[in-house]
């Protein structure tokens, strides 16, 4: 019988409305530590603090969970940034030299973030374009009046220009040039021809009509707006860095390059002026530049002069700090990264005497650290945000969801006494309001790292916040002692370091990495695998404890002949009693040999098992017995590569050059192999292409021509690693009994399941797990295995261990048959269970040119109901698109570009949640969340209110017209886009066809979940079981 393939003509309107209920794409928020910063700013009337990158993208942070994100259009380095205080809009400075407004909008109830205008100084009077030097109208340094009315223009040829506020006119009448001043200086004051560029500009605090001068070469003056004239002068032999007014206007402070500051009397006499104090506080010897100093009064005793640099040049030239000094105190915080800039939270109300800073918050290249200014000691703020993701290289991720309320409380508890000298005083940075409803379920986050340490974060809301930090180095003998630190403060030591933040990107050991993490939220148990095939399973204390870890080392070549390891060695636990804090502690240590990089984990609490895979087998051990279940070894005998170990510098050229002539040889003989023109073969082709080519029914429309796809060589390399483990409670044997079963895929496309039997509760201590081989199967294509899942009788998957047992989930339905869905780098297919025969199937790469590298079984609720939802399969491919499949059909739905194609690494980090949401690396240190779900999404949503009453500036046709009635605008990482509802881009009977179908059609859409509809298969190019063992006989 022939048989065709047909494509229904329409979409069926039910389901399509259906599924803008159940899904919509955004891109709702950005976790962690903006990357490369460039420049802070902050109001202190509406409490904002905001940061701007060297990509052009600003961000503003207030209480936890008020958040904006900005974008220049320009691509460019954000030099300076300036709030209007009290206004909700801020200046910033581009490399371009052009200056942006940006205003706090409101829409829909919540505010935006939006640039409405933008001004470039243009050139010097006097001079054409082609003759103007390129810098001397450059800008240097911005200062906002205290009326944030007016805008002061320093730049490098001298001149200081003004610009009206918030219209951004310039005022020429006001400019003042270099050469007006020099007119009224002093012969002896003139430092050569020229003065330099302007380093610094400060209103002064009690006459707002006065403002200080500061020019690089050294000379200051105090400049009177409405007479234009200089009332005071300053001149100094050092280059000047920076000035900052004392509060009663009475003495500033200048910083200059050779690491002093000065202290200088101000009076309206116009005399030579002598400062009262000059200070190297690092010498005699040559130091390095002050570049920033502030001075701020205290009641409580002497001033607080904070000033970062001004380090021994020689002894500590490469170390960068910040100082605090107040009378006798000093102290030098020492940071691992570029200081970028700081500044005071303090008193702001001009009738109060002292500035009584409370904190000092300090931003560096990599983090955001905070000091208490008046706890005795000076301890550090933990930020509720901007934590440093990558203060250890991230290696891998892992997403829980709904975690109970006991075991979130015992998490934060242990984190707490991890930090007992930090600061308990509240959050500096609290404007805002924070509208976001308080999230039902919490979510952890949990990230393993390059130094063996797994970073547990609160990703319940908008602020990633850190609640825990586990470490497993210290179990292990290496040559660094993790106990080591800097310098600390003490007598003896200067200058009096102090070693802050917590960004150490340099890793003692590189085996010491976590791969995976599997976490057990009913019984707190835990699994973290390394890079050195160590799997360490660990339990809960709420207390501090000694303990010996135990340890078993699994060999999983199975003395194997013609394989040696040619990796890393293993690394060494040290041995005896060790102590532990409170939170997770290891329990037990399972050793790989040989000790290659863990690629997959499994772990079910209800039997007492972990599996584990790696590029030679697998294994599954018994943690309550403490003894080995299992060990499979998966090497091909060309597996080579796998013995030389991820941490091999070299690759093996010999088989890098043996691949790619059999690659050639291979092409060579397809071609030849490829039929004639007179042959039969090919006058049936042509028949039937004629055939194709006559009219046929309007009404139906013939599938597109698919990509071949070649099977790959069974003697590929490394194909023997394991790529996904899982547990699950199905039928294997007979479709009457159903049992504990292990299921593991490899990179050759080759699939076991082993039947596992696990004694019962009460028989634990008297019999062992035992496991036996149930089916092997073998896919035809050969594609890596990515992800096995069972469904029961319903089509659902199956529920997580203890879930049922604890009355927090539905019991699985054993009655109908189950099917095991198997997922490839290529195609998704569903077996049934257990004779493990073909039910449905999509290609992927034969549809899409595509390859999976990601997967995630979500449940989607319907934002209309809360009776109906939807179990669906989430893909991520190689070209940074996600697919939603309905499940058991593996029916497509919908598809989204999410990342560029081009970020590798982003695709790759990529990790989604159970609840329709997802995370993925833009940066080194930030994470992009992004949603799936129209009912689960996490995003900003908060109002700032100013304090005085203004006028909108952005015009009537603005960004927020396309916010969807979303508070969100485009991301910073510039791979967002607001789809308009024309571009949802749902996959229905008419795009994205599965496979062949029979052309009577049924009342059920063919992309319903529930339709019935079967799916005849076709074998050309297919994932066709090639060979399937199975090793169990019937009872």
């Amino acid at each position: 019988m022939m048989k065709f393939r047909f494509r229904r003509p329409g979409n069926d309107p039910q389901r399509e409305k259906l599924k803008l209920e159940l899904f919509a794409f955004n891109k709702t928020v950005e976790h962690g530590f903006p990357n490369q910063p460039s420049s802070l700013a902050y109001d202190p009337k509406l409490r904002l603090m905001a940061i701007a990158t060297k990509s052009g993208s600003l961000k503003i942070y207030g209480v936890p969970g008020v958040e904006f994100t900005g974008l220049h259009k320009e691509t460019g380095t954000v030099t300076q940034m300036h709030f209007l205080h009290g206004q909700g809009r801020l200046l910033s400075l581009l490399d371009d030299n052009t200056i942006h407004l940006w205003e706090i909008n409101q829409k829909n109830c919540y505010s935006f973030l939006e640039e409405v205008r933008t001004f470039r100084l243009p050139g010097r009077p006097g001079f054409d374009g082609a003759n103007a030097p390129p810098s001397i109208t450059r800008i240097t340094v911005i200062m906002l009046k205290s009326c944030s009315k007016l805008a002061c223009l320093g730049t490098e040829g001298g001149g200081v220009y003004f610009l009206e506020l918030p219209s951004m006119q310039l005022l020429d009448d006001r400019t003042l040039l270099q050469d007006e001043v020099l007119q009224g200086v002093p012969d002896d004051y003139r430092c050569g021809k020229a003065l330099g560029p302007v380093e610094s500009l400060q209103e002064d605090p009690a006459d707002p009509d006065k403002i200080l001068i500061g020019y690089s070469r050294g000379l200051v003056l105090l400049w009177v707006q409405s007479t234009r004239q200089v009332e005071n002068l300053f001149l100094s032999n050092q280059q000047l860095e920076s000035l900052s007014w004392e509060r009663s206007s009475k003495t500033f402070v200048s910083s200059h390059s050779d690491g002093s500051y000065m202290v200088w009397p101000v009076n309206n006499a116009r005399s030579k002026s002598q400062p009262i104090t000059s200070s190297i506080p690092y010498g005699p010897f040559p130091c390095k530049a002050i570049n920033k100093i502030i001075w701020r009064t205290s009641e409580m005793g002497s001033p607080f002069i904070i000033f970062s640099g001004g380090m021994p040049r020689a002894s500590y030239g490469d170390r960068h700090c910040i100082t605090i000094m107040q009378g006798k105190a000093q102290v030098t915080l020492d940071f691992t990264s570029r200081v970028i800039d700081f500044f005071t939270v303090q008193n702001t109300d001009p009738e109060q005497e002292y500035d009584n800073p409370r904190a000092l918050l300090v931003l560096v290249e990599e983090e955001l650290v905070a000091v208490d200014l008046q706890t005795p000691g000076w301890p550090t703020i933990t930020p509720p945000y901007l934590a440093p993701l990558h203060s250890s290289a991230i290696t891998c991720s892992y997403h829980i969801s709904n975690i109970p309320a006991k075991l979130w409380e015992r998490i934060i508890s242990a984190g707490k006494q991890q930090n007992p000298l930090h600061s308990t005083v509240e959050w500096p940075i609290n404007g805002g309001k924070n509208l976001a409803p308080e999230p039902v379920h919490k979510g952890l986050l949990l990230t393993g790292h390059e130094d063996g340490t797994v970073r547990f974060w609160d990703a319940s809301g908008v602020s990633l916040k850190p609640l825990y930090k586990l470490a497993t180095a210290n179990i292990f003998q290496t040559d660094a002692d993790h106990t080591e630190n800097f310098p600390q403060c003490g007598e003896e030591e200067w200058p009096p370091f102090r070693k802050v933040g917590c960004f150490d990107p340099y890793s003692d050991d590189p085996r010491l990495g976590i791969q995976k993490i599997s976490l057990c939220k009913y019984s707190s148990r835990l699994v973290v695998a390394g890079t050195a095939g160590q799997v360490i399973v660990m339990e809960f204390n709420d207390e501090k404890a000694e303990r010996k870890m135990n340890l078993s080392t699994v060999d999983l070549l199975q003395d194997r002949e013609g394989f040696t390891w040619k990796g890393h060695d293993r690394l060494s636990p040290k041995v005896g009693l060790m102590g532990f804090a409170a939170g997770f502690q290891p329990s037990f240590l399972v050793q790989c040999v040989p000790p290659a990089t863990v690629t997959a984990v499994a772990l079910h609490t209800e039997w007492q098992l972990v599996a584990f895979g790696t590029s030679h087998g697998f294994g599954i051990f018994d943690y309550h017995r403490q003894q080995p279940v299992l060990a499979r070894c998966t090497l091909h005998p060309n597996d080579s590569l796998a013995m030389e170990g991820p941490l091999s510098r070299v690759k093996s050229l010999k088989k890098s050059l043996r691949q790619s002539f059999r690659r050639i040889r291979k092409s060579r003989v397809s071609g030849k192999k490829r039929p004639s023109s007179c042959s039969p073969t090919s006058k049936v082709r042509e028949a039937n292409a004629k055939l194709a080519e006559q009219d046929g029914p309007c009404e139906v429309e013939v599938t597109p021509v698919q990509r071949r796809i070649e099977p790959r060589s069974a003697d590929d390399s490394l194909s023997g690693v394991v790529r996904c483990l899982y547990f699950a409670d199905t039928f294997l044997r007979d479709a009457t009994h159903h049992g504990p079963t292990l299921w593991a895929g490899t990179n050759a496309g080759s699939v076991y399941a082993y039947a596992l039997e696990v004694p019962s509760r009460e028989k634990w201590t008297e019999r062992s797990t035992e496991a036996v081989l149930g089916k092997e199967i073998q896919l035809m294509h050969r594609a890596p295995v990515v992800s096995i899942a069972v469904l029961d009788g319903r089509g659902n998957p199956l529920p997580e261990p203890l879930e049922v047992s604890r009355d927090l989930a539905k019991a699985p339905e054993m009655q109908g048959s189950h099917s095991v869905l198997i997922i490839s780098e290529e195609q998704f297919k569903v077996f049934t269970l257990p004779r493990v025969s073909a039910k449905t199937k999509f290609k992927l790469t034969a549809h899409e040119g595509s390859r999976v590298r990601k997967l995630g079984l979500m449940n989607f609720p319907s934002i209309t109901s809360d009776d109906y939802s939807e179990n669906c399969l989430v893909c991520l491919t190689n070209l940074g698109d996600i697919h939603i499949f309905t499940v058991p059909g593996l029916r497509p739905q919908m598809r989204y570009d999410c990342i560029r194609k081009e970020d590798i690494s982003g695709i790759a980090s990529c990790v989604f949640t159970r609840t329709g949401q997802g995370f993925y690396l833009i940066s080194p240190s930030e994470f992009e969340r992004f949603s799936l779900s129209t009912r689960n999404i996490t995003e900003p949503r908060c109002v700032v209110a100013w304090e005085s009453a203004r006028d909108p500036l952005s015009p009537g046709s603005n960004l927020c017209n396309n916010l969807q009635g979303s508070p969100k605008v485009n991301r910073a990482n510039g791979t967002h886009k607001i789809q308009n509802k024309g571009e949802c881009n749902s996959l229905g009977a008419t795009d994205g066809v599965m496979e062949d179908f029979p052309l009577a059609l049924s009342q059920t859409p063919l992309d319903s979940p529930i339709s019935s509809t079967d799916i005849t298969l076709d074998a050309s190019g297919d994932m066709t079981v090639e060979d399937v063992k199975d090793y169990l006989p019937e009872c």
